[in-house]
């Protein structure tokens, strides 16, 4: 343990439980689904609305070896390409093996997939897959069909849950294991204020941390808290510098900031074209998937294109598709960029890539437990190794399902008992954390987009580091100061900190990574070097509050307790 918490009030009241789950997209929700069918007490925390999260915001669809001639051996093949060296391949087989069926269980908890005029399941392609493996609902609205099914099973099993709640800290017993959270209700009702869910497995279920960049598809709950409370715990995170730039987002300005319209893989996957202002395809010749070359691939050429024409976006042209296909394929693309000015169907859509997905997080083993006894994580939070250097497209929302079910198999197999926490988050002798003024969260935010971005080198990172460092010491002089202006104890100050930690120890990694690979693409050291960096970065925070960064020996991941 740390030692290291943030600063906020004791708990003023308490829940028991066996399980708490914190995040309710596909990962958290199939948890708790299946924690509570196998008897478990189990408590859902969100940090907004049961629908709010990440979920439901994928447009393409989640792939799995559903279709005829398909294969999970050909889908692991795919995964491995794409996570360029660094895929765990025990996590990949595991995952492309369990996912079809996988895939029918969410089926028969009732989520409804888009089918052909024979009834079976509408398949289609998105970049790095050599198959039609994707399965969607609603066109492009797979993952809005998805959470919806999942909230109302959820609801229809009373299961206990907590909405508008950020999970602040982990509690742990005098032994060091998970006893539960504290966390932050806003506004009224059954719960109000700082409180705690004390059970012995706690499942970090919290998404992603796009919102550490200017420009991101992700929405503005996704502020790496999952990832900042583990590292406060004591756990252990990997592969933190892979964050996934989504090739295609609509281009808004270059001033736009926060959450940006997504254009799906899967337009391209439908036949879309990758053109400049003159028109002119220029993914041909430079992948054999040419437009459907992994994000990686995709996402460089088009940043390699804006440098050469000294433009801000490039164009993605599906004018062919003609009215009709927009209409019935992708109807939510088509309402959002019509919305802004654009229509699809007479003109090419301006796009840029814009954070994406962590493919990183905090590092677990097969079945999702952390280096933290009885802290496990699921979903975009967690690494399980099956993303590599980069996540093959709609592997995210399988990787949620597939490793959720193993979780609760756990929890619901080794049943650990309850224990008390040695003590509330807000007592004792930790030292909390000096909380960021919210203001601070543009600046950090501009910091990485400049620094971290989609093009890093040397000196872009360690003026990024530096200017971190500084916002950290700033925070920390100000705490210790006679006056202090330290910033109040709430929601914006809790998140602009987690903010700041998730960005320093990404940053932390992406300068000790001195290759470019997958989606961490340093233009000064521009080749792969599998001799010395076929390697993970596993980074810990110490208790002087420090990134510490080790390599391990070999691309595999070393056991997540020496027990294991």
């Amino acid at each position: 343990m740390t030692g290291i918490r943030l600063t906020a009030p004791a708990p003023g009241w308490a829940i028991d439980a066996d399980v708490v789950v914190v995040g309710s997209g596909v990962a958290g929700l199939t948890t708790a689904l299946r924690c509570a069918a196998a008897g478990l007490d189990t408590v859902v925390v969100t940090k907004a609305r049961l629908d709010d999260g990440s979920t439901r915001w994928a447009q393409g669809g989640i792939a799995a070896a559903l279709g005829e001639g398909d294969t999970p051996e050909q889908h692991l093949d795919d995964t491995l390409v794409a996570g360029a060296g660094l895929c765990d391949e025990e996590a990949v087989r595991v995952l492309v093996t369990e996912g079809p069926d996988a895939v029918r269980r969410l089926i028969t908890t009732g989520a409804t997939f888009d089918t052909t005029d024979s009834g079976d399941i509408a398949l289609t392609r998105e970049g790095g897959h050599h198959r039609r493996r994707i399965a969607h609902a609603g066109g492009d609205a797979t993952g809005a069909e998805i959470s919806r099914a999942l909230v109302e099973a959820v609801r229809s099993a009373a299961l206990h849950t907590i909405e508008n709640a950020l999970v602040l800290d982990l509690l742990t017993d005098a032994e060091g294991r998970t006893a539960g959270v504290s966390l932050h209700v806003m506004g009224e009702g059954q719960h109000d204020g700082v409180g705690a869910v004390r059970a012995p497995s706690v499942v970090l279920a919290t998404g992603g941390m796009g919102q550490v960049f200017s420009a991101t598809t992700n929405p503005s709950v996704s502020t790496g808290d999952g990832v900042a409370l583990a590292l406060r715990a004591g756990a252990e995170v990997s592969d933190l510098e892979f964050v996934q730039f989504h090739p295609t987002v609509l281009f808004l300005g270059a001033d736009s900031e926060g959450q940006q319209p997504l254009v799906s893989e899967a337009v391209r996957g439908e036949g879309a074209h990758l053109v400049d202002a003159a028109g002119t395809r220029f993914m041909l010749g430079q992948h054999e998937l040419a437009e459907l070359a992994p994000r990686d691939i995709v996402a460089k050429a088009i940043t390699r294109q804006m440098h050469e024409h000294g433009t801000e976006h490039m164009y993605l042209d599906a004018r062919h598709f003609g009215a009709r296909m927009w209409e019935q394929r992708f109807p939510t693309i088509l309402a959002a960029c019509r919305a802004h000015g654009i229509d699809p169907v007479t003109e090419p859509i301006p796009v840029a890539p814009a954070a994406h997905y962590a493919s990183g997080g905090i590092r677990t083993d097969l079945r999702g437990r952390t280096t933290v006894p009885g802290l496990y994580a699921c979903g975009e939070v967690a690494c399980t190794g099956v993303h590599g250097a980069n996540r093959l497209a709609s592997n995210s929302l399988l990787e949620g399902l597939v490793f959720a079910e193993r979780i609760a198999a756990d929890i619901a197999q080794t049943r650990p008992p309850r224990t008390e926490p040695a003590e509330a988050a807000g007592e004792g002798t930790d030292e909390p954390v000096a909380l960021l003024a919210p203001e601070a969260r543009t600046a950090i935010q501009r910091t990485m987009t400049r620094g971290a971005g989609v093009l890093r080198s040397a000196a872009s990172l360690a003026t990024a580091a530096e200017e971190l460092e500084a916002l950290h010491r700033s925070a920390a002089a100000d705490a210790d100061a006679a006056d202090p202006k330290d910033a109040v104890p709430g929601v914006d100050a809790w998140e602009v900190t987690n903010l700041l930690l998730v960005s320093r120890v990404l940053v932390a990694a992406a300068r000790e990574r001195e290759e470019t690979r997958g989606c961490h693409w340093r233009e000064d050291r521009p080749d792969r070097d599998d001799e010395h960096w076929r390697r993970h970065l596993v980074v810990r925070i110490a208790p002087d509050r420090t990134p510490v960064v080790d390599r391990t020996e070999t691309a595999a991941f070393p056991p997540v307790r020496p027990a294991d």
